[in-house]
């Protein structure tokens, strides 16, 4: 694996090439140093010798390897490991976790309700029944469990590939959102692990094949677009453990006493400043009784509103209103803003990335309420071209320059106020340019402004709903 506390350096182009929209050539881009108290990853990163070997396709692939960044802190781990994570695939990942559980470090893992059952369990009626996007995920399990391709899922197989069964089988304790005696409230959407009461493996990737290396049934996938962050620092780690506490309750079996969702209580974002680095930690969800001012999406507001120059916005989904208003009002103030949306998510009428290009679309013929397209419409707000089956996964904002706005929260009002969510904000000099790398990095492979098919589409509900 890289040294990864090498140095590296943006190389710098002129504007013309570095902001052009639709391009075929990508950034040269080179190393920049790390904070060894807080590393920054990410899986498509373009560096001149950062490439490592897929270890289930075998593809020679140029970023960071998100799952051995995982696996190094997993085996250096002295004492205990907690891990919640919405999806857990990767068996390298299980595998490390059973031998340091086997070596007598406590484990514990927290995962989501819809993931939480091998796909090896399933009844046959259960396979038949399963929905477009599940059997997607089925099939990407056989193949990842197939090792000989012959069709059949063998005990060796299960026991070797099968991230559930090898956890499992180990009698490593696991519990999902239903320990509180229901689902949660909505998805245990985190992705964070804590080492030793010190460590914190945080941010947008789940641990899966597709999160984080590409699928199996596409070759030239390369994953969802995701960073990692390693962060040292046990006053953090604490804020952590006291999450992954109150979802634990007294673990596996027992009293129903697991808190997911609106059943946990409401926390203020909470600061820890040291060395180079200002980082503010705060969990969702927030009740809906609350102020929104409050809550983890109020977090991402007020962080917005203190942008002076620019904001710059890589998401998966935006939908929340609130959010965009304020980017509204930033932009009237004039501050420069570009977007870059998941391309699922982007053109769909409940996204805020319509609004921003100052146009609207209905869901059958109804708007959304409180639906403010702007007047003064941006040009700077578009997709990334990515291989199709990746998608942009990333939940990051930079603002001007210096500020991130990370976590594993969408921009959406279900990840406000139903779902377990970390939001983190990042005031470090050593941390920022690596966003902001990854940023021109997308940037530079986007298209932006509205596609035609969905002017299209705008003109042909304006006629119809008119």
């Amino acid at each position: 694996m890289k040294n990864y506390s090498t140095y590296l350096i943006l190389v710098i182009l002129p504007l013309s090439l570095l902001f052009n929209a639709c391009k075929s050539d990508s950034i040269v881009q080179e190393l920049l140093p790390q904070d060894p108290s807080l590393e920054v990853y990410f899986n498509h990163r373009d560096v001149s010798g950062i490439t490592y070997k897929d270890p289930y396709r075998k593809i020679e692939r140029s970023g960071d390897n998100l799952e051995a960044v995982i696996v190094e802190a997993i085996n250096n781990a002295d004492s205990s490991i907690d891990l919640a994570v919405q999806a857990l695939q990767l068996p390298e990942i299980a595998l490390a976790l059973v031998k340091s559980y086997r070596s007598g470090i406590k484990v514990r893992v927290i995962l989501e309700n819809q993931y939480s059952r091998s796909f090896s369990d399933f009844t046959n009626k259960e396979i038949t029944d399963l929905t477009s996007r599940k059997r997607d995920r089925y099939e990407q399990y056989l193949q990842l469990i197939d090792v000989n391709e012959d069709g059949a899922l063998s005990r060796q197989e299960l026991s070797s590939r099968d991230a559930l069964i090898i956890l499992r089988n180990a009698g490593i304790p696991l519990i999902d959102d239903t320990e509180d005696g229901s689902k949660g409230s909505g998805l245990m959407h985190h992705k964070f692990m804590v080492i030793d009461g010190q460590i914190i493996i945080t941010g947008s990737a789940n641990f899966t094949l597709s999160g984080i290396h590409g699928d199996y049934s596409n070759s030239e996938t390369r994953g969802n677009v995701n960073n990692l962050l390693k962060i040292t620092n046990s006053q953090v780690a604490s804020l952590f453990i006291e999450e992954f506490n109150y979802m634990w309750g007294d673990g596996e079996g027992g009293s129903k006493d697991s808190k997911f969702g609106i059943n946990k209580p409401l926390r203020s974002p909470e600061t820890i400043t040291w060395d180079n680095t200002r980082l503010t930690v705060q969990f969702s969800p927030s009740p809906k009784s609350q102020d929104w001012s409050n809550s983890t999406n109020g977090l991402i507001g007020q962080t917005l509103e203190s942008a002076n120059s620019s904001i710059d916005l890589a998401l998966f989904v935006f939908s929340e209103q609130k959010l965009a208003d304020i980017l509204e009002q930033k932009h009237q103030a004039g501050v420069k803003i570009r977007a870059l949306i998941d391309r699922s998510f982007a053109f769909r009428y409940y996204s805020e990335g319509l609004d921003m290009l100052g146009v609207a679309l209905s869901n059958k013929c109804q708007y959304e309420k409180d639906n403010n397209p702007w007047n003064n419409y941006l040009n700077d707000v578009g997709i990334t071209d990515l291989t199709r089956g990746d998608k942009l996964h990333h939940k990051f904002a930079i603002v001007d320059d210096d500020t991130i706005i990370t976590g594993s929260q969408n921009w959406s009002n279900a990840a406000n106020v139903k779902n377990d969510e970390t939001v983190l904000i990042i005031e470090n000099s050593t941390v920022a340019p690596h966003f902001t790398q990854e940023f021109s990095r997308l940037y530079s492979n986007s298209s932006l402004g509205l596609p035609t098919r969905i002017e299209n589409k705008i003109q042909t509900e304006e006629r119809k709903c008119n």
